[in-house]
């Protein structure tokens, strides 16, 4: 389990299922992930989850989101992990619409990226975010990204945005509540 100031990240569990099903389906938030809305049946999606709780991958370690009152409000993940290069991707979805707009997603993106630089050996963390959706690309700014690039992809337009560990570990550092360690 990972703590932040608003949120805890810990590993994804069956119970989580009728929450992810929803906001898979949910049309609004499959728009701000630059997807469809999932159409299959709840059963079908209940063998899917079942099988990717069972078989982990290497490539990709998802979480679950949770308010410090313990009710689970989203998930995050970094994916596409790439050991050669030392790069992964990142990607968060605040579900509950309760809990947006109030920190929550960027407490959560710290809380990862923390956890990544801390835990991994891997050097850079990107995103891609729709062009348009400047409510996610102010959460990322804050947390220590900075756009990199654009992509055309489906037909959709993409902010690429970037952070390196270097750059983490400075911008950690010149914190008023972290301070670098003594020569």
């Amino acid at each position: 389990m990972l703590k932040g100031k608003k949120v805890m990240l810990r590993e994804k569990r069956w119970e989580d299922v009728t929450n992810d099903y929803t906001w898979r389906s949910d049309d609004e938030l499959a728009r701000l992930d630059a997807a469809e809305p999932l159409k299959i049946p709840y059963t079908e999606y209940l063998f899917e989850h079942a099988t990717e709780l069972s078989s982990p991958s290497e490539r990709r370690l998802r979480f679950a989101i949770e308010s410090l009152d313990g009710k689970h409000i989203g998930n995050c993940m970094y994916y596409d992990i790439d050991k050669k290069k030392g790069q992964a991707e990142l990607g968060i979805m605040i579900g509950d619409r309760n809990y947006w707009e109030q920190g929550y997603g960027t407490d959560a993106v710290t809380v990862l990226l923390d956890n990544i630089f801390s835990a991994t050996s891997l050097n850079r963390v990107y995103l891609k975010t729709l062009n348009w959706n400047v409510r996610a690309q102010a959460c990322f700014q804050k947390c220590g990204f900075v756009p990199c690039g654009q992509v055309k992809k489906r037909n959709n337009n993409f902010v690429t945005m970037e952070l390196t560990r270097n750059n983490w570990e400075r911008r950690n550092f010149a914190s008023p509540n972290n301070n670098p360690p003594n020569p």
